[in-house]
């Protein structure tokens, strides 16, 4: 049996509803060769009940990749961690931080966070079942079960169950009366928290996420912890990506320019529209390239009004590139 070295979990790209589809990790993998890449979050009903394949299937060249499955039946979760191990994904990941409503509906996400020994129980079930990580994503806390005792109970309840890696959003959820926006910007960073808890776990790999919004604030993070997942930062922002290798994992060689990552998404454009993706499906996700660049708003007028027309095809993403100069 093959034994697949430890995942380097040193920068992370957060699991993003909507965004960070198969084809925006495409995207992103082309600039970081070992940035830890993950799925949408994907509910067990969806992997059982619906069309599983679509979504699990994902393009190789995306690993290393977690799948974030949203759940709360500790045999429903075990299925499809066995689904995720054998479609190819390096780890499992579980929602314990969504705060939405329809979440929350669905026994699933954040509301979890109350109740540890039946997280316990997922987690376990899912150890059981596959040989790659299954790792925890979760809030430092919720409504007014917010104290760090409580949190260092859900921790450590959660790792005797097997859990050896959690991925702590730094604010606690508002469970009603905030929006899922709301409860990302609204409820205080608390770093402090996260780093506490690595001082009294330190046996666990301990990720922060939440606020991360450049490479330098990145690295002073990990002067604290075992590694950072940045979010819409790296979706919005999305040519920071190239110099992750560089700086997070010892990658002596230049990176791409923008330029280059374009021209090398061009061939997987291609191959998409033959399968009968439209356009704007892989486009919408490469709106930031030029973020911050001369022209930069132009590119990304263009590819917004003309990525979406019927019959749009690769050559528009070439054109913004002339409109630059």
């Amino acid at each position: 049996m093959t034994i697949n070295p430890p995942l380097n979990r040193s920068f992370c790209v957060a699991p993003m509803m909507d965004w960070t589809d198969r084809h925006c990790r495409y995207f992103h993998r082309l600039m970081s060769q070992h940035a830890l890449l993950y799925t949408e979050m994907v509910t067990t009903g969806a992997l059982i009940h619906g069309d599983s394949h679509r979504f699990l299937q994902f393009n190789p060249e995306e690993n290393p990749l977690a799948l974030q499955l949203g759940g709360s039946n500790p045999q429903d979760l075990a299925t499809c961690a066995k689904m995720a191990e054998d479609y190819g994904y390096d780890e499992v990941n579980l929602n314990v931080g969504c705060p939405s409503e329809r979440v929350q509906n669905g026994r699933f996400g954040a509301c979890l966070m109350v109740e540890p020994d039946l997280v316990a129980d997922c987690v376990a079930a899912m150890k059981q079942a596959v040989a790659i990580p299954v790792t925890v994503k979760s809030r430092i806390g919720v409504d007014d079960k917010d104290s760090y005792e409580e949190l260092c109970v859900f921790v450590s309840t959660i790792a005797k169950a097997g859990c050896e890696t959690f991925i702590v959003h730094a604010r606690k959820a508002w469970l009603s009366g905030l929006s899922p926006k709301e409860n990302r910007e609204v409820p205080p960073l608390r770093y402090d928290v996260v780093y506490q808890l690595k001082t009294d776990f330190p046996q666990l790999e301990i990720i922060l996420n939440g606020g991360i919004t450049s490479l330098d604030q990145a690295e002073e993070v990990l002067r604290h912890i075992d590694g950072v997942m940045m979010g819409r930062e790296a979706y919005h922002n999305p040519y920071l990506l190239a110099e992750v290798d560089r700086r997070f994992f010892g990658v002596q060689a230049e990176p791409p320019s923008r330029e280059a990552i374009l021209e090398l998404l061009i061939p997987y454009v291609q191959r998409q529209l033959k399968a009968g993706v439209r356009l704007n499906s892989v486009s919408r996700h490469i709106l930031g390239l030029f973020h911050g660049m001369p022209g930069g708003r132009l590119w990304r007028r263009h590819l917004s009004e003309n990525a979406c027309k019927l019959g749009a095809d690769e050559t528009i993403l070439y054109k913004p590139l002339s409109l630059e100069h």
